[in-house]
């Protein structure tokens, strides 16, 4: 092989391979609810974590929720029918906006990773995130606000 076939061989693949690295992470992009908070609750219907397929229901892992009065979004990860985790998605290390990769949460800064208790899996951040109270009433969640 030629150099020049290596080169133009080898920026085929590189652009290629970006192309398709594009489409996947276009498909895998979380969607963000928009949530309202009454009095200091953020509520969230218990049905967006619903999935219908054909006659199987299933249900999301989890939910990024925001409102426009928080800086931060809220990850919601769901366990069971009556377990749930509401985890503040600012990483502890600096501050950044977390990710949500399945079921870890990652800082894009540092790399900080974080599971979906809010513990710290990998630094540097060596604080886990803040987490809110979680109840469920009338097939709604209410993540408590309260500091």
């Amino acid at each position: 092989m030629t150099r020049r076939n290596f080169i133009k061989t080898g920026c085929i693949v590189c652009m290629s391979s970006g192309a398709a690295m594009s489409l996947l992470e276009s498909c895998s992009v979380a969607k963000i609810f928009d949530a309202p908070i009454i009095g200091s609750d953020m509520i969230i219907p218990l049905k967006d974590f619903v999935i219908k397929r054909k006659n199987q229901v299933q249900y999301k892992k989890y939910l990024v929720v925001q409102n426009e009065i928080l800086q931060y979004p809220i990850c919601v990860y769901r366990f069971d029918e009556n377990n749930y985790e509401a985890l503040w998605m600012q990483c502890t290390h600096q501050g950044t906006e977390l990710q949500v990769f399945g079921d870890k949460l990652q800082c894009p800064a540092h790399g900080s990773e974080f599971d979906n208790h809010g513990k710290v899996e990998n630094g540097p951040a060596d604080n886990r995130l803040r987490t809110f109270p979680v109840t469920i009433a009338d097939s709604q969640l209410k993540i408590s606000l309260k500091k």
